[in-house]
């Protein structure tokens, strides 16, 4: 089983005690550092250099999503978890605009952390109920005549997809306008100066946020939202 390893970046001793001893004992999974606050952890991060970055939004001496945001640009391909007490959609949707790939609460005592960071490495995006339940209200029918549920949840569900397509940073927006020119990965890579494997990582993150598999569908979507002009 391959090996990925994680930076953990918490204030409160008791959550960072937690997550360790949860990871401890894990083989596949390789704690390079703990840090307690924002610059300590952007030190280590850069220092380190991780494949995974779980990280506490709330913490002395900035915001976690600074360092969301950091790593982003750093480290495109270091995938991120967010653990913390905040789950509202105005947390969730600027952590996820900043680049996390994952967003837990704290108060899932129930959390296998080892299991959710495996899923967030192997292309998931672990998330916890309470908050997938909210973000699923929204999708819920509206009232109105008979037959109108499938359209009502289909409104919604691009509503949602439009507000997640806004997430979309500056290197992902990029590599969509380049693809949708005609230019392939490998001639994306050249023309932004970054590898093959950075692309890839850009165009994942694509296709998560617009919830598309393909190339096409990922162009497609985005034309329909009016970011690319035939």
């Amino acid at each position: 089983m391959p090996t990925f390893s994680v930076l953990i970046v918490e204030d409160q001793a008791r959550f960072r005690d937690a997550f360790v001893l949860s990871l401890s004992s894990v083989r596949d999974i390789r704690l390079v550092g703990v840090a307690a606050d924002l610059m300590q952890g952007t030190r280590m991060f850069d220092h380190y250099r991780p494949d995974v970055l779980l990280v506490d939004l709330d913490l002395p001496g900035g915001s976690g999503i600074d360092l969301i945001r950091h790593a982003a640009q750093a480290k495109p391909d270091c995938d991120v978890m967010v653990i913390s007490v905040f789950g509202d959609e105005q947390h969730v949707l600027s952590s996820v605009e900043a680049g996390a790939t994952g967003y837990l609460l704290k108060d899932s005592l129930a959390l296998d952390l080892p299991d959710q960071l495996r899923s967030l490495r192997a292309g998931g995006s672990p998330i916890s109920p309470i908050i997938a339940r909210r973000l699923l209200q929204r999708l819920s029918p509206i009232s109105g005549p008979p037959g109108s549920s499938f359209l009502a949840k289909e409104a919604r569900l691009r509503s949602l997809v439009e507000e997640d397509a806004i997430a979309l940073s500056e290197q992902e927006s990029r590599v969509l306008h380049l693809a949708a020119k005609g230019f392939t990965f490998y001639e994306i890579a050249q023309f932004m100066e970054v590898s093959s494997h950075t692309v890839t990582t850009y165009v994942k993150r694509v296709y998560r946020k617009l919830h598309v598999r393909s190339k096409v569908e990922a162009i497609y979507e985005a034309r329909r939202l009016g970011w690319l002009r035939d």
